[in-house]
């Protein structure tokens, strides 16, 4: 049995989770709760980093960072999400300013979250709140066509947008509604999109 060790909140883990689902690998996988802000959780020994999503192994090996994590799993299925060719590179780009957007995002918690409001970095948040924006506008000027079916940049962007509205309300949406029509296809699509989801 493989163990994630994520949280539910993760974007990251929530990549991993949909993946796994996709490729028919859920019930392979047995998901464990880490809290990385705890110093006694054994995420810090699997991971050095003390990040999620974490991968162990049946033979103890562990993978992480989500896009490891998910090359993984294609690799165990046969490979699926990650398409071959140009292609792929279209596919890897589309999950890195996915990636960015969500690690943009967390960092602006985290600012809030960790420090009180008058240590609050009002340019720190401001810079990484325009790496969202500008992404989002990328994202939206020419939203990935679904119709040749999911790969891991479709994914990552789906996730990054649940993140957004998860943490940010939903605020994205009004200045971009080419990617909410983007998002509602991708949930038609893929339910555990619907299932993965945490509320606020």
């Amino acid at each position: 049995m493989l163990v994630l060790r994520s949280s539910p909140a993760s974007p990251f883990g929530r990549k991993v989770k949909i993946v796994a689902d996709i490729l028919g690998l859920s019930d392979r996988i047995e998901i464990v709760p880490a809290d990385t802000t705890d110093p006694a959780d054994s995420i810090r020994q699997q991971n050095p980093l003390g990040k999620i999503p974490a991968l162990i192994l049946e033979d103890g090996r562990v993978l992480f960072d989500s896009r490891v994590i998910a090359e993984y799993l294609d690799h165990l299925a046969g490979g699926r999400l990650f398409p071959a060719g140009e292609r792929r590179f279209d596919a890897l780009t589309r999950q890195a300013l996915a990636d960015g957007i969500m690690d943009a995002a967390i960092l602006q918690v985290y600012e809030t979250r960790f420090r009180s409001p008058e240590k609050h970095e009002p340019k720190w948040l401001e810079h990484q709140a325009g790496k969202v924006s500008r992404a989002l506008a990328a994202a939206g000027a020419t939203p990935p066509s679904l119709a040749d079916g999911i790969d891991i940049g479709h994914i990552a962007l789906a996730c990054a947008l649940g993140y957004l509205d998860l943490r940010f309300g939903g605020a994205w949406r009004n200045d971009h509604l080419a990617l909410v029509a983007w998002l509602d296809d991708f949930a038609a699509r893929v339910p555990t999109f619907e299932k993965t989801k945490v509320k606020a």
